[in-house]
This record gives C-alpha cells, structure tokens and sequence, in this order.
C-alpha cells in the first residue's frame, strides 16, 4: 500500500513539473489574449468575438490536456494543477491593464523622443537659415524687413523663435508643434520681405 501511495505520489509530482508550466501559461497567456482584445479593440467591435473564440478555443487546446493528464495520474495532482490555473488566470487578469498601460506609456515615450529628435532637427534647420540672413551683409541689405521686430510678421517670428527655444530645453511635448509654428511664422516674414517663394531660403542673398 505504501509502495502504491509512494508510486502515486512520484508520478503526480512529475506530472506537475511536467504539465503545470504548460498549464500556467496557457492560462496566463489566454486570459491575457481575452482582456487585451477586449480592451484595445474597440474600433473594430465587429471582429472582437470572433477573435475571442479563436483565443479561447486555442488556449482550451492546450491548457485542458495539461489539465487532465495530471487529474488521471494523481488526485492530488489535479488539485494542484487547478488551482496553479486559477491563480494564473486571476493573476494575468489583474496583471493585464497594468502591462498594457505601461507598454503604451512606453510607446507613447518612444514616439515623442522620435518626435522631440526630428523637430531639433527641423529647429536647426530653421535656425541656420535664419541666421543667414541676420548674419550676411547682403542679405540683411537685402531684405532688411526681416531684422525690422516692428513688422508684425517678424515680430511674430522672433517670439515663434523663443518659444520655440524655450521648449526645446525644457523637451515639452509640444516642442514638435512649436517648431512648426516656427517654419510658418519664418516663411511668413519671409514673403513680407519680399523673398521669392520659389527661391530655398538657405540661398537667399
């Protein structure tokens, strides 16, 4: 009897180390499906249930055999298998708004750097041909409205430029807007002072 209950005990705790991760993930990974679906996307509700079958139905395939097979070889098994599911399920059931809010915070991170490294890049772009025209002789003989801070259109540069600068250190997410309000307001004066449209304004003068 002994012998038995020992040969019983040994065959569930390999059936265990066997199929418990198996089960644990697939639970994990099926409640996980369900709730993200169902969450993110709700543009495309006419799909949702559809997906969610499919997500079940998988899991199902995978996690019931994991399930069963242990049940079969030890009772005690079964137990533990079951409630190793369980506690899988409510753990990704409540783990999953979390991950999903911190992965799309880390997306949304990830696209305002991508943003924030492209408006300095178009910022240095602006700056440079600005500058050219303060900074070259002809070009301030030239077109000297665009030094002139008592036009509205240059007025309206130089603080679009200070903003701009300001927000750029300070790496607000409305950097990339500035910087665009920017390239207008300097296209602006530039048309004030009378710089053909068809010329690039890094070769005027």
């Amino acid at each position: 009897m002994a012998e038995l209950l020992f040969q019983g005990l040994h065959q569930g705790a390999w059936a265990v180390l066997l199929c418990g991760p198996v089960l644990v993930a697939s639970v994990a990974a099926t409640v996980f499906s369900v709730r993200r679906r169902a969450q993110g996307r709700a543009g495309r509700a006419a799909e949702v249930p559809d997906q969610l079958f499919w997500d079940v139905f998988l899991g199902s395939c995978v996690a019931l055999p994991a399930l069963i097979i242990p049940a079969m070889t030890s009772p005690w098994a079964g137990l533990v298998m079951a409630g190793a599911a369980v506690a899988a399920g409510i753990g990704a059931h409540h783990g999953t708004p979390r991950y999903l809010a911190w992965h799309a915070a880390r997306r949304e991170h990830r696209q305002q750097l991508s943003a924030h490294q492209a408006a300095t890049a178009r910022h240095d772009e602006l700056l440079v041909r600005w500058r050219r025209y303060e900074l070259d002789p002809a070009s301030s003989i030239d077109y000297p409205a665009l030094a002139d801070v008592r036009r509205p259109e240059t007025s309206a540069l130089i603080k679009a430029m200070r903003r701009a600068d300001q927000l750029r250190t300070a790496a607000h997410t409305t950097y990339p807007d500035a910087v665009g309000s920017l390239a207008a307001t300097l296209a602006a004066a530039e048309r004030s002072a009378g710089i053909p449209s068809r010329q690039p304004a890094d070769q005027a003068g």
